[in-house]
């Protein structure tokens, strides 16, 4: 390498040891194959291996996420949590925040402008290469989003610097770390799991339950305006799309900041905690709770209990329970539990039995989606179809979903969605014999 090239390098290596603020932009797996590729180019063994071994290292872990080095930089700056990120969102800026924030950004710029190009040239030289290795680049589209506009203005601004209120206005908006990257999570040993493929289901897809629907619409629209939404309980027949509905609000409203968090069960009993490390973010947070009920005695009972009647600590606003269940009554009770007058050694003992049947209405809002009517499911078949693109005449349409509806789960907009994902794909399968026939 010539001096020009090894003074770069050495450049950026002194630029990431400085940063002060963003050190998190390095700490993945692909900026540590960066600082690793430096390394390797700056002092190459006598055969080179190392810095081959640490570009193809690099190559494909940048496949791999099918992302250029550029637009991950970038999207690494837009969720990390720093001082500066986080105090963004609370409270104005001291002086030397600011400062540090500009200093950071001038430091990444210059990788951002250190192409792969760049880096395939300096390891051909190092190896000793007759020609360029493969350089890792894809055409990337920059999706529509609430990180598109910044995205757009760092790729083409001279200098990062001036970026820093567009930054404060969008970690104050946004957010950062695990819930500005995800927008559907999981609770699981105590942390949360971002999930890379939410269930894509849009409300638009959703039919026969209008009243529910829109009910439950406006109450998220409550949460997203900042005001105090009430807790949810989705009650009803199975398969009536109650989980559907609260996942489709999330593909609905993901770009207003809404984010889905699911909790077992099981989990319940941390829900407490997780209210309180979701207060002051700046997103709107439904708490999902799929098939809820409870058996006696039930910890995750008593959890659930704190959080939908309160305690002392006030209610956050951005966050809110939805459950569905099939049950009415959340908690089992058996004939046994009743208290017979001359069996009974609680004085109140009737009392203990309302409270368990009435722990349903602690929620703000119960809404009933009833058994699925041969009209409702034939609406949503037919719903369904349309949106498919599937061609179908109305009398044989909807005989052979009857049909399908009696020889499985029967009528319910569960059994219409597998009789229209079988109609796509046998329409699907034949489209393709009859080309390969051609």
């Amino acid at each position: 390498m010539n001096n020009q090239a090894i003074a770069k390098v050495q450049f950026l290596q002194r630029q990431a040891a400085s940063l002060l603020l963003y050190q998190s932009v390095f700490e993945g797996e692909v900026g540590k194959a960066f600082l690793n590729l430096l390394q390797a180019i700056r002092y190459p063994n006598a055969e080179a291996r190392d810095c081959l071994q640490a570009y193809g290292n690099f190559f494909q872990i940048l496949a791999d996420k099918n992302q250029n080095w550029e637009e991950y930089l970038i999207s690494q700056i837009l969720i990390s949590e720093n001082a500066f990120s986080k105090q963004s969102q609370l409270e104005k800026l001291p002086p030397a925040l600011i400062a540090a924030a500009k200093h950071d950004l001038q430091a990444l710029q210059s990788f951002h402008e250190c192409s792969v190009a760049s880096l395939g040239e300096w390891v051909q030289t190092v190896a000793h290469l007759p020609i360029l290795p493969v350089v890792w680049y894809t055409e990337q589209k920059i999706q529509p989003n609430y990180q598109s506009k910044l995205i757009e203005k760092l790729r083409t601004l001279e200098d990062w610097t001036n970026a820093v209120e567009d930054l404060t206005a969008f970690y104050r908006q946004h957010g950062t770390g695990i819930f500005a990257e995800y927008k559907a999570f999981r609770w699981q040993q105590q942390e949360f799991i971002g999930i890379t493929y939410p269930d894509e289901v849009k409300l638009d897809e959703l039919v026969a339950y209008e009243s529910p629907k829109q009910t439950l619409i406006q109450n998220t629209e409550f949460l997203l305006s900042g005001q105090l939404a009430l807790h949810v309980l989705l009650y009803g027949s199975r398969g009536s799309g109650k989980s559907s509905l609260v996942k489709a609000l999330l593909n609905e409203y993901a770009e207003r900041n809404l984010r889905l968090i699911e909790v077992a069960k099981s989990e319940l009993k941390h829900l407490p905690q997780i209210v309180e490390r979701l207060r002051n973010k700046p997103q709107k947070f439904i708490i999902f709770v799929d098939d809820l009920s409870f058996e006696e005695d039930d910890d995750a009972f008593k959890a659930l209990k704190v959080v939908l009647e309160g305690s002392l600590t006030a209610r956050p606003k951005n966050v809110v329970v939805y459950a569905t269940s099939n049950r009415r009554h959340l908690i089992r009770e058996f004939f046994a539990d009743r208290p017979q007058p001359k069996e009974a050694d609680e004085v109140n003992a009737w009392d203990t039995v309302q409270e368990k049947l009435s722990f349903s209405d602690r929620f703000g809002l119960t809404l009933t989606f009833e058994p699925a009517s041969q009209k409702a499911y034939l609406q949503i078949v037919q719903h369904l179809v349309k949106l498919s693109n599937i061609e179908f005449s109305t009398d044989e349409l909807n005989s052979q979903a009857l049909q399908w509806a009696t020889r499985h789960n029967g009528r319910s907009g569960r059994t219409a969605r597998q009789f229209v994902d079988f109609l796509k794909a046998q329409k699907m399968i034949s489209r393709n014999e009859v080309e390969k026939d051609k």
